[in-house]
Protein backbone atom coordinates (compact mmCIF):
# COMPACT_ATOMS: atom_id res chain seq x y z
CA UNK A 1 0.00 0.00 0.00
CA UNK A 2 1.67 3.43 -0.93
CA UNK A 3 2.35 5.57 2.60
CA UNK A 4 -0.59 8.05 1.55
CA UNK A 5 -3.60 5.45 2.17
CA UNK A 6 -1.65 3.49 4.99
CA UNK A 7 -1.85 6.54 7.02
CA UNK A 8 -5.24 6.86 6.35
CA UNK A 9 -6.36 3.45 7.24
CA UNK A 10 -3.72 2.88 10.59
CA UNK A 11 -6.35 4.19 12.64
CA UNK A 12 -8.52 1.16 11.66
CA UNK A 13 -9.03 -1.88 13.32
CA UNK A 14 -9.27 -4.63 10.50
CA UNK A 15 -10.33 -8.15 10.18
CA UNK A 16 -9.33 -10.41 6.74
CA UNK A 17 -11.04 -13.63 6.42
CA UNK A 18 -9.77 -16.67 4.30
CA UNK A 19 -11.46 -19.65 3.21
CA UNK A 20 -9.67 -22.33 3.91
CA UNK A 21 -5.81 -22.67 3.94
CA UNK A 22 -4.75 -25.62 2.99
CA UNK A 23 -2.39 -24.90 0.26
CA UNK A 24 -0.72 -21.78 -0.94
CA UNK A 25 -2.16 -21.65 -4.41
CA UNK A 26 -3.82 -18.78 -6.45
CA UNK A 27 -6.51 -17.30 -3.93
CA UNK A 28 -3.78 -17.18 -1.10
CA UNK A 29 -1.16 -15.48 -3.39
CA UNK A 30 -4.32 -12.67 -3.31
CA UNK A 31 -4.56 -12.93 0.10
CA UNK A 32 -0.31 -12.86 0.74
CA UNK A 33 -0.92 -9.29 -0.52
CA UNK A 34 -3.77 -7.86 0.99
CA UNK A 35 -1.90 -9.17 4.30
CA UNK A 36 1.22 -6.99 2.92
CA UNK A 37 -1.20 -4.26 2.72
CA UNK A 38 -2.41 -4.69 6.00
CA UNK A 39 0.09 -5.90 8.66
CA UNK A 40 -2.00 -5.03 11.79
CA UNK A 41 -4.93 -6.68 10.72
CA UNK A 42 -6.44 -10.44 12.18
CA UNK A 43 -6.58 -13.25 9.89
CA UNK A 44 -9.57 -15.93 9.75
CA UNK A 45 -9.98 -18.89 8.22
CA UNK A 46 -12.44 -22.09 8.14
CA UNK A 47 -9.74 -24.49 9.03
CA UNK A 48 -5.40 -23.95 8.94
CA UNK A 49 -3.97 -27.36 7.38
CA UNK A 50 -1.01 -25.16 5.71
CA UNK A 51 1.82 -27.18 5.33
CA UNK A 52 4.77 -25.64 7.45
CA UNK A 53 7.17 -24.99 3.99
CA UNK A 54 3.66 -23.17 2.20
CA UNK A 55 3.58 -21.27 5.47
CA UNK A 56 6.23 -18.19 5.13
CA UNK A 57 3.63 -15.64 3.54
CA UNK A 58 2.02 -15.53 6.55
CA UNK A 59 4.60 -14.12 8.06
CA UNK A 60 3.96 -16.11 11.72
CA UNK A 61 0.53 -14.47 11.54
CA UNK A 62 -1.96 -16.21 13.93
CA UNK A 63 -4.87 -17.67 12.09
CA UNK A 64 -8.16 -17.83 14.11
CA UNK A 65 -9.96 -20.64 12.89
CA UNK A 66 -13.85 -22.10 13.25
CA UNK A 67 -14.24 -25.24 15.08
CA UNK A 68 -14.03 -27.22 11.93
CA UNK A 69 -10.86 -27.11 12.41
CA UNK A 70 -11.34 -29.57 15.26
CA UNK A 71 -13.49 -31.78 13.73
CA UNK A 72 -12.51 -35.83 12.86
CA UNK A 73 -10.57 -36.36 9.55
CA UNK A 74 -10.96 -31.84 8.66
CA UNK A 75 -7.49 -32.00 7.54
CA UNK A 76 -7.97 -34.26 5.12
CA UNK A 77 -12.36 -34.88 4.62
CA UNK A 78 -13.18 -30.26 5.11
CA UNK A 79 -15.32 -30.09 1.89
CA UNK A 80 -17.27 -33.13 3.31
CA UNK A 81 -18.12 -29.95 5.88
CA UNK A 82 -19.91 -27.79 3.78
CA UNK A 83 -23.05 -27.97 5.26
CA UNK A 84 -21.69 -26.86 8.17
CA UNK A 85 -19.09 -24.37 6.83
CA UNK A 86 -22.32 -21.64 6.58
CA UNK A 87 -22.25 -21.64 10.27
CA UNK A 88 -18.84 -21.67 11.06
CA UNK A 89 -18.36 -18.80 9.30
CA UNK A 90 -20.80 -16.94 11.19
CA UNK A 91 -19.16 -18.05 14.65
CA UNK A 92 -16.40 -15.41 13.80
CA UNK A 93 -16.60 -12.83 16.51
CA UNK A 94 -16.21 -9.51 13.99
CA UNK A 95 -17.80 -7.20 16.11
CA UNK A 96 -14.70 -5.33 17.75
CA UNK A 97 -13.74 -4.52 13.56
CA UNK A 98 -14.14 -1.19 11.91
CA UNK A 99 -13.27 -3.37 8.15
CA UNK A 100 -13.54 -6.48 7.73
CA UNK A 101 -11.80 -7.70 4.16
CA UNK A 102 -13.16 -11.24 3.00
CA UNK A 103 -10.94 -12.66 0.64
CA UNK A 104 -13.58 -15.69 -0.77
CA UNK A 105 -14.43 -18.59 -3.31
CA UNK A 106 -16.99 -20.25 -0.66
CA UNK A 107 -18.03 -19.33 2.23
CA UNK A 108 -15.95 -16.14 3.85
CA UNK A 109 -18.17 -13.55 2.23
CA UNK A 110 -21.03 -14.76 4.61
CA UNK A 111 -19.40 -13.69 7.87
CA UNK A 112 -21.80 -11.29 10.24
CA UNK A 113 -20.95 -7.50 10.32
CA UNK A 114 -23.03 -4.74 11.66
CA UNK A 115 -24.19 -1.27 10.50
CA UNK A 116 -20.97 0.22 11.58
CA UNK A 117 -18.61 -1.65 10.08
CA UNK A 118 -17.77 -1.70 6.28
CA UNK A 119 -17.45 -5.17 4.61
CA UNK A 120 -15.27 -5.83 1.35
CA UNK A 121 -15.26 -9.18 -0.53
CA UNK A 122 -12.81 -10.38 -3.10
CA UNK A 123 -14.58 -12.77 -4.92
CA UNK A 124 -12.50 -15.35 -6.46
CA UNK A 125 -15.61 -17.33 -7.27
CA UNK A 126 -19.94 -17.44 -6.23
CA UNK A 127 -19.36 -21.15 -4.44
CA UNK A 128 -18.49 -22.51 -8.22
CA UNK A 129 -20.54 -26.05 -7.24
CA UNK A 130 -23.33 -24.54 -5.93
CA UNK A 131 -24.31 -22.34 -8.73
CA UNK A 132 -23.36 -23.19 -12.59
CA UNK A 133 -21.14 -25.51 -11.97
CA UNK A 134 -23.10 -27.93 -10.13
CA UNK A 135 -23.99 -30.22 -12.75
CA UNK A 136 -20.07 -30.92 -13.75
CA UNK A 137 -19.44 -31.40 -10.10
CA UNK A 138 -22.21 -33.67 -9.39
CA UNK A 139 -21.10 -36.01 -12.67
CA UNK A 140 -17.31 -35.88 -11.41
CA UNK A 141 -18.07 -36.75 -8.28
CA UNK A 142 -19.61 -40.19 -9.44
CA UNK A 143 -22.00 -40.18 -6.18
CA UNK A 144 -24.33 -42.70 -6.13
CA UNK A 145 -28.28 -41.90 -6.29
CA UNK A 146 -28.79 -41.43 -2.82
CA UNK A 147 -25.61 -39.21 -2.23
CA UNK A 148 -26.92 -37.54 -5.09
CA UNK A 149 -29.78 -36.63 -3.66
CA UNK A 150 -28.45 -35.66 -0.18
CA UNK A 151 -25.73 -33.64 -2.41
CA UNK A 152 -28.35 -31.66 -4.32
CA UNK A 153 -30.20 -30.78 -1.12
CA UNK A 154 -27.41 -29.58 0.40
CA UNK A 155 -26.15 -27.57 -2.58
CA UNK A 156 -29.70 -26.39 -2.51
CA UNK A 157 -29.37 -25.12 1.10
CA UNK A 158 -25.93 -23.63 0.27
CA UNK A 159 -27.18 -21.25 -2.69
CA UNK A 160 -30.33 -19.71 -0.57
CA UNK A 161 -27.82 -18.48 2.25
CA UNK A 162 -24.94 -17.54 -0.31
CA UNK A 163 -27.81 -15.80 -1.57
CA UNK A 164 -28.64 -13.85 1.31
CA UNK A 165 -25.64 -13.31 2.38
CA UNK A 166 -24.71 -11.55 0.06
CA UNK A 167 -26.60 -8.26 1.56
CA UNK A 168 -24.06 -8.44 4.42
CA UNK A 169 -21.12 -7.17 1.64
CA UNK A 170 -21.07 -3.23 1.38
CA UNK A 171 -18.38 -4.06 -1.69
CA UNK A 172 -17.89 -6.59 -4.17
CA UNK A 173 -13.92 -6.47 -5.83
CA UNK A 174 -14.36 -9.20 -8.70
CA UNK A 175 -11.21 -11.05 -9.63
CA UNK A 176 -12.20 -10.55 -13.58
CA UNK A 177 -14.93 -9.53 -15.57
CA UNK A 178 -15.91 -13.45 -16.26
CA UNK A 179 -16.86 -13.40 -12.10
CA UNK A 180 -18.15 -9.71 -12.39
CA UNK A 181 -20.68 -11.29 -14.54
CA UNK A 182 -21.36 -14.46 -12.33
CA UNK A 183 -21.57 -12.16 -9.20
CA UNK A 184 -24.17 -9.59 -11.08
CA UNK A 185 -26.49 -12.80 -12.60
CA UNK A 186 -25.83 -14.68 -8.50
CA UNK A 187 -26.56 -11.89 -6.32
CA UNK A 188 -27.72 -9.36 -8.53
CA UNK A 189 -24.74 -6.74 -7.34
CA UNK A 190 -22.22 -5.04 -9.35
CA UNK A 191 -18.72 -5.17 -8.74
CA UNK A 192 -15.39 -3.42 -9.38
CA UNK A 193 -12.77 -5.87 -11.15
CA UNK A 194 -9.39 -5.86 -9.87
CA UNK A 195 -6.96 -9.07 -11.20
CA UNK A 196 -4.88 -11.04 -9.32
CA UNK A 197 -1.47 -10.72 -8.82
CA UNK A 198 1.08 -12.54 -10.65
CA UNK A 199 4.60 -12.29 -9.47
CA UNK A 200 6.09 -11.62 -13.08
CA UNK A 201 9.55 -11.42 -11.67
CA UNK A 202 9.69 -15.04 -10.65
CA UNK A 203 9.50 -16.28 -14.33
CA UNK A 204 12.48 -15.06 -16.47
CA UNK A 205 12.28 -14.05 -20.63
CA UNK A 206 13.31 -16.37 -22.85
CA UNK A 207 12.87 -15.71 -26.90
CA UNK A 208 14.79 -19.42 -27.37
CA UNK A 209 12.31 -21.74 -28.13
CA UNK A 210 12.16 -25.98 -28.07
CA UNK A 211 10.00 -27.98 -30.03
CA UNK A 212 7.89 -29.20 -27.67
CA UNK A 213 4.21 -27.90 -26.37
CA UNK A 214 4.11 -27.90 -22.57
CA UNK A 215 0.57 -28.74 -19.97
CA UNK A 216 0.97 -27.85 -16.25
CA UNK A 217 -1.68 -28.32 -13.44
CA UNK A 218 -2.90 -30.81 -10.58
CA UNK A 219 -3.83 -33.57 -12.40
CA UNK A 220 -8.25 -32.94 -11.29
CA UNK A 221 -11.23 -33.47 -13.47
CA UNK A 222 -11.86 -30.36 -14.29
CA UNK A 223 -8.14 -29.77 -15.72
CA UNK A 224 -9.23 -31.49 -18.57
CA UNK A 225 -5.46 -32.54 -19.08
CA UNK A 226 -6.75 -35.69 -20.52
CA UNK A 227 -8.05 -33.95 -23.30
CA UNK A 228 -4.71 -32.80 -24.40
CA UNK A 229 -2.84 -35.69 -23.70
CA UNK A 230 -5.50 -37.45 -26.48
CA UNK A 231 -5.55 -34.69 -28.62
CA UNK A 232 -1.46 -34.52 -28.85
CA UNK A 233 -1.46 -38.39 -28.99
CA UNK A 234 -3.40 -37.82 -32.68
CA UNK A 235 -0.51 -35.93 -33.10
CA UNK A 236 2.31 -38.08 -33.21
CA UNK A 237 4.89 -35.92 -34.96
CA UNK A 238 4.40 -33.06 -32.72
CA UNK A 239 6.14 -33.10 -28.41
CA UNK A 240 3.62 -32.24 -25.36
CA UNK A 241 5.43 -32.54 -21.72
CA UNK A 242 3.07 -32.87 -19.09
CA UNK A 243 4.25 -31.58 -15.59
CA UNK A 244 2.13 -32.20 -12.59
CA UNK A 245 0.17 -34.82 -10.30
CA UNK A 246 -3.00 -35.90 -9.04
CA UNK A 247 -5.30 -38.65 -8.65
CA UNK A 248 -5.81 -38.79 -12.58
CA UNK A 249 -2.19 -39.28 -12.96
CA UNK A 250 -3.31 -43.39 -13.97
CA UNK A 251 -5.70 -42.53 -16.28
CA UNK A 252 -3.93 -39.67 -18.23
CA UNK A 253 -0.96 -42.11 -18.40
CA UNK A 254 -3.20 -44.88 -20.25
CA UNK A 255 -4.28 -42.06 -22.81
CA UNK A 256 -0.57 -41.25 -23.37
CA UNK A 257 1.06 -41.95 -26.89
CA UNK A 258 4.95 -42.17 -27.16
CA UNK A 259 5.14 -38.38 -28.33
CA UNK A 260 3.87 -37.57 -24.11
CA UNK A 261 6.04 -36.76 -21.74
CA UNK A 262 4.78 -36.89 -18.16
CA UNK A 263 6.69 -35.60 -15.91
CA UNK A 264 4.89 -35.59 -12.54
CA UNK A 265 5.51 -33.17 -9.95
CA UNK A 266 8.20 -31.20 -10.83
CA UNK A 267 10.05 -28.13 -8.69
CA UNK A 268 8.84 -24.60 -9.75
CA UNK A 269 12.37 -24.24 -11.08
CA UNK A 270 11.91 -27.04 -13.31
CA UNK A 271 8.30 -25.66 -14.09
CA UNK A 272 9.77 -21.85 -15.05
CA UNK A 273 12.45 -24.02 -17.12
CA UNK A 274 10.20 -26.02 -18.88
CA UNK A 275 7.36 -22.89 -19.56
CA UNK A 276 10.18 -20.36 -21.01
CA UNK A 277 11.80 -23.12 -23.49
CA UNK A 278 8.02 -24.52 -24.38
CA UNK A 279 6.96 -23.68 -27.98
CA UNK A 280 3.24 -22.99 -26.36
CA UNK A 281 1.48 -23.86 -22.67
CA UNK A 282 -1.53 -25.24 -23.55
CA UNK A 283 -4.45 -25.06 -21.49
CA UNK A 284 -8.03 -26.44 -21.32
CA UNK A 285 -9.95 -25.81 -17.97
CA UNK A 286 -12.18 -22.97 -17.64
CA UNK A 287 -10.62 -20.82 -14.89
CA UNK A 288 -11.88 -18.00 -13.36
CA UNK A 289 -9.01 -15.79 -14.13
CA UNK A 290 -6.25 -18.51 -14.35
CA UNK A 291 -2.95 -17.32 -13.23
CA UNK A 292 -0.88 -19.92 -15.32
CA UNK A 293 -1.39 -18.53 -18.76
CA UNK A 294 -0.29 -15.58 -17.49
CA UNK A 295 3.42 -16.85 -15.92
CA UNK A 296 3.47 -18.87 -19.91
CA UNK A 297 2.97 -15.30 -20.98
CA UNK A 298 6.02 -14.06 -18.83
CA UNK A 299 8.25 -16.16 -19.89
CA UNK A 300 7.50 -15.39 -23.21
CA UNK A 301 5.47 -18.36 -24.17
CA UNK A 302 2.42 -18.16 -26.43
CA UNK A 303 -1.01 -19.72 -25.22
CA UNK A 304 -3.46 -22.05 -26.44
CA UNK A 305 -6.30 -22.16 -24.29
CA UNK A 306 -9.77 -22.95 -24.17
CA UNK A 307 -11.91 -19.79 -25.07
CA UNK A 308 -13.96 -19.17 -21.98
CA UNK A 309 -13.71 -17.78 -18.51
CA UNK A 310 -10.83 -15.58 -17.69
CA UNK A 311 -8.28 -16.32 -19.87
CA UNK A 312 -10.24 -14.77 -22.41
CA UNK A 313 -8.87 -11.30 -20.22
CA UNK A 314 -5.37 -12.50 -20.12
CA UNK A 315 -4.46 -13.79 -23.44
CA UNK A 316 -4.48 -11.81 -26.52
CA UNK A 317 -6.35 -14.06 -29.14
CA UNK A 318 -5.30 -14.49 -33.28
CA UNK A 319 -8.37 -11.74 -34.33
CA UNK A 320 -5.98 -8.46 -32.93
CA UNK A 321 -2.97 -7.16 -34.62
CA UNK A 322 -0.09 -8.68 -31.77
CA UNK A 323 -1.36 -12.15 -30.61
CA UNK A 324 -0.17 -14.37 -27.76
CA UNK A 325 -2.49 -16.95 -28.17
CA UNK A 326 -5.11 -18.80 -29.81
CA UNK A 327 -8.56 -20.26 -28.42
CA UNK A 328 -9.93 -23.30 -28.95
CA UNK A 329 -14.12 -23.07 -28.70
CA UNK A 330 -15.23 -26.77 -26.96
CA UNK A 331 -13.22 -28.64 -24.55
CA UNK A 332 -12.99 -31.64 -27.20
CA UNK A 333 -10.00 -33.79 -28.76
CA UNK A 334 -10.89 -32.35 -32.10
CA UNK A 335 -11.34 -28.36 -30.83
CA UNK A 336 -7.87 -29.36 -29.56
CA UNK A 337 -6.37 -30.28 -32.53
CA UNK A 338 -7.40 -27.61 -34.84
CA UNK A 339 -6.16 -24.99 -32.33
CA UNK A 340 -2.91 -26.32 -32.64
CA UNK A 341 -3.21 -25.97 -36.32
CA UNK A 342 -4.23 -23.04 -36.45
CA UNK A 343 -1.38 -21.78 -33.63
CA UNK A 344 1.40 -22.82 -36.15
CA UNK A 345 -0.27 -20.85 -38.84
CA UNK A 346 0.35 -17.93 -37.75
CA UNK A 347 3.23 -18.55 -34.98
CA UNK A 348 5.42 -16.01 -36.13
CA UNK A 349 3.39 -13.32 -35.26
CA UNK A 350 3.83 -14.56 -31.42
CA UNK A 351 6.59 -12.60 -30.39
CA UNK A 352 7.93 -13.34 -27.38
CA UNK A 353 8.45 -9.68 -26.05
CA UNK A 354 4.73 -8.73 -26.74
CA UNK A 355 3.79 -12.47 -24.73
CA UNK A 356 5.90 -10.98 -21.90
CA UNK A 357 4.53 -7.28 -21.99
CA UNK A 358 1.01 -8.55 -21.71
CA UNK A 359 1.80 -10.30 -19.05
CA UNK A 360 3.44 -6.94 -16.94
CA UNK A 361 -0.76 -6.08 -17.22
CA UNK A 362 -1.29 -8.53 -13.98
CA UNK A 363 1.98 -7.45 -12.01
CA UNK A 364 1.82 -7.39 -7.96
CA UNK A 365 2.73 -3.98 -7.70
CA UNK A 366 -0.51 -2.83 -9.81
CA UNK A 367 -2.59 -5.21 -7.70
CA UNK A 368 -1.37 -3.84 -4.58
CA UNK A 369 -2.31 -0.25 -6.14
CA UNK A 370 -5.45 -0.78 -7.39
CA UNK A 371 -6.08 -3.06 -4.22
CA UNK A 372 -5.38 0.01 -1.66
CA UNK A 373 -7.12 2.54 -3.96
CA UNK A 374 -10.01 0.80 -3.97
CA UNK A 375 -10.35 0.39 -0.26
CA UNK A 376 -9.76 3.93 0.45
CA UNK A 377 -12.82 5.30 -2.14
CA UNK A 378 -14.83 2.58 -0.66
CA UNK A 379 -14.61 3.94 2.68
CA UNK A 380 -14.71 7.30 2.15
CA UNK A 381 -18.06 6.69 -0.24
CA UNK A 382 -19.31 5.00 2.76
CA UNK A 383 -18.71 7.74 4.76
CA UNK A 384 -20.43 10.45 2.45
CA UNK A 385 -23.57 7.94 3.13
CA UNK A 386 -23.66 7.65 6.65
CA UNK A 387 -22.16 10.32 8.97
CA UNK A 388 -19.97 10.10 11.92
CA UNK A 389 -18.08 6.79 10.38
CA UNK A 390 -14.94 6.93 9.96
CA UNK A 391 -12.87 9.48 7.84
CA UNK A 392 -10.19 8.47 5.86
CA UNK A 393 -9.79 11.49 3.33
Amino acid sequence: MNDENLQMLSCMKIAIVHDWLVVYAGAERVLEQILQLFPDADLFSIIDFLPVQQRAFLHNRKVTTSFIQNVPYARTKYRAYLALMPIAVEQFDLSGYDVVISSSYAVAKGVLTGPDQVHISYVHSPIRYAWDMQHQYLQESNFGSLKSWIAKIILHYIRQWDYRTANGVDDFIANSHFIARRIKKVYGRESTVIYPPVDISAFTFSDTKGDYYLTASRLVPYKKIDLIVEAFSAMPDKQLVVIGDGPDYGKIAAKAADNIHLLGYQSSDSLKSHMQKARAFVFAAEEDFGIIPVEAQACGTPVIAFGKGGVLETVLGATVDHPTGVFFEAQTVESIVNAVHRFENIESKMQPALCRDNAMRFSVSRFRYEFSTHVKLTLNRIRSQYNGWKDVV
